[in-house]
């Protein structure tokens, strides 16, 4: 049970969950959601520019879905139906489990088509050079085309995990301990709803801001020379 915290103790700690320990799940939430949902980027991206009618269908028909219907919906929708099908309660850590799944499914959809789009923007004559140097169709893309793709799609993946962590917030309409959530029991406990959510404002714009200096800092790192507009 939940022990009621004050102002003085927002930071967390002291034996009670805190601003601190949301923050924490917000952040494992996010980290694992954008992990997961890269490798489901990278599977699915590849569908979406196979030729072969089946797989790349099936690769639309989940983009689509995913990108079309509300985030909150799949949230809910897994909650309720496929965690009991894998043997999950309906407490917290069920939870997790199905915003954790939410998010790297809905993610995934997106960063499929940012990853197909960066496939698609390298020149199809490197493809061929590298096919006709012997390479097979994976080695050239493995080691010609992805390369060059995964560097020109950092600017677009960005903004896509910034959205992940500001979505993640919709985890508290199931129960998840993250961040709105326990905004909103602070403001039944000392009713100063503006003081709160402002404050709520400022940890999401710490973490969205944190993230995009550290891509900045990937994007400039890995940077393809003469790519870039204005160099």
């Amino acid at each position: 049970m939940l022990q009621q915290p004050v102002n003085n103790n927002y930071i967390g700690g002291g034996g009670t969950f805190g601003w601190i320990d949301a923050a924490q799940t917000t952040v494992f939430i996010s980290i694992i959601s954008i992990v997961v949902g890269f490798s489901i980027g990278i599977v699915v991206g590849l569908a979406r520019i196979s030729r072969n009618i089946i797989i790349n269908g099936i690769a639309t028909v989940y983009v689509e879905i995913l990108r079309g219907t509300p985030l909150l919906i799949q949230i809910f929708f897994i909650y309720y139906s496929l965690t009991p099908l894998m043997g999950l309660g309906g407490g917290l850590e069920s939870a997790t489990i199905s915003a954790i799944l939410a998010l790297s499914i809905n993610s995934g959809a997106y960063q499929a088509e940012i990853i197909r789009g960066g496939i698609q923007s390298i020149p199809r004559g490197q493809l061929e050079a590298a096919r006709s140097s012997g390479m097979t169709y994976l080695q050239a893309m493995r080691h010609v085309i992805l390369p060059q793709a995964f560097r020109l799609i950092i600017p677009p993946m960005t903004n896509e995990y910034v959205t992940v962590i500001k979505d993640s917030s919709l985890a508290y309409a199931i129960g998840v301990m993250e961040i709105t959530w326990f905004s909103t029991r602070v403001v039944v406990w000392d009713f100063e709803p503006i003081t709160t959510y402002l404050f709520v404002a400022l940890i999401y714009f710490t973490l969205t801001t944190f993230t995009s200096n550290i891509m900045r800092f990937v994007e400039q790192r890995f940077r393809i020379p003469g790519y870039m507009v204005g160099e």
